[in-house]
C-alpha cells in the first residue's frame, strides 16, 4: 500500500515578492543548484518567513525562472519567494545581498503583483566578447550568419542529443570592437537579442552556428553576458541593445 503523505499545519502564504539578481565574477561558474543552496542558506541566516510546501519533505517555497547557463554572467536572474508574514522588500534586499557570497547580488525586490512572470520573459539580451577576434572578421561571420534562412547545430540536452534551429530566434545581432588587451590583441562584442523559444537558444549556440556558416573560432573562449531579459519591444532597433526588452517587473511596480 503506498504511503500517504501526511498533512502538515503549514502557514499559509501572505506575500510573494520577486527578486533580480546579479552572478558576476567568478560567481558566473556557480550553477543553479549552486545559487539554490547559497540562496536558502541566506534565507535561514537572515531568517526569512518562508512558506514551506506539504509532502514528506517540505521545502522552502521559492520558484526560479530561465536561469542562465553556468559559465555565463548575467544581470538579470530572478527568483520569486512566498512568505507567511509580510516583509519591507527593500530591508529583504539589503539583508540578503549581505548574506549572499560577492558576485551573487540582490539588485532588487518587488512585491507580486501580476501573474506569470515566466511568460514575460519573452527573450534575453547578451554581449559576447571574443578576445583574439578583430571586428572585420566578426562582422563578416554576422552577416553571414544573418544571411542564412536556417543553421542548424546539436547540443547535449537532458532529453539526449538534439538538433535545432540557431538562426530564427535571433532578433538581433550587431557586432562592435572593445579596447584591444594589454598585449594588443583585438577583441569584438557580439550584441544578441534573442526569443526564449524550446529548445532553448543560448550564446553559445551561436557562436557554434557562426562556427558552420563562416569558420568563425574564437582563438580564446568567449565571455558572455545577460544584460536583460523580459518582453520584447517592438521596433527597437537602435542604440543600446538592452532597450529591445522592457523590464518584467514594470507590471509589478504599478
Amino acid at each position: 500500500m503506498a504511503r500517504q503523505a501526511p498533512v502538515r499545519d503549514v502557514a499559509p502564504t501572505v506575500q510573494r515578492l520577486r527578486l533580480r539578481y546579479a552572478k558576476r565574477g567568478r560567481l558566473r561558474f556557480t550553477s543553479t543548484r549552486d545559487f539554490q543552496r547559497a540562496l536558502e542558506r541566506a534565507l535561514r541566516r537572515t531568517g526569512v518567513p518562508m512558506a514551506y510546501s506539504q509532502g514528506f519533505n517540505p521545502h522552502p517555497r521559492i520558484s526560479y525562472t530561465n536561469a542562465a547557463p553556468t559559465g555565463t554572467a548575467s544581470e538579470a536572474e530572478y527568483v520569486e519567494l512566498a512568505l507567511v508574514k509580510r516583509l519591507d522588500p527593500e530591508r529583504l534586499r539589503d539583508a540578503l545581498d549581505e548574506a549572499l557570497p560577492e558576485g551573487l547580488d540582490v539588485l532588487e525586490v518587488v512585491e507580486v503583483r501580476t501573474p506569470d512572470l515566466a511568460a514575460r520573459l519573452e527573450a534575453s539580451v547578451w554581449t559576447v566578447e571574443l578576445p583574439g577576434v578583430g571586428c572585420e572578421e566578426a562582422s563578416s561571420a554576422a552577416a553571414a550568419f544573418l544571411k542564412c534562412d536556417r543553421a542548424e547545430v546539436s547540443r547535449l540536452t537532458k532529453s539526449g542529443m538534439r538538433t535545432f534551429d540557431a538562426r530564427e530566434p535571433v532578433v538581433r545581432l550587431e557586432t562592435r570592437e572593445a579596447s584591444p588587451g594589454a598585449d594588443g590583441t583585438p577583441c569584438a562584442i557580439l550584441d544578441l537579442v534573442v526569443r526564449h523559444v524550446t529548445p532553448s537558444v543560448r550564446p553559445d549556440d551561436v557562436l557554434a552556428a557562426l562556427r558552420l556558416v563562416a569558420d568563425l573560432v574564437p582563438p580564446i573562449p568567449a565571455r558572455v553576458t545577460r544584460l536583460a531579459q523580459g518582453p520584447l519591444v517592438d521596433g527597437a532597433s537602435d542604440g543600446d541593445p538592452r532597450r529591445a526588452v522592457s523590464d518584467p517587473l514594470a507590471a509589478d511596480r504599478d
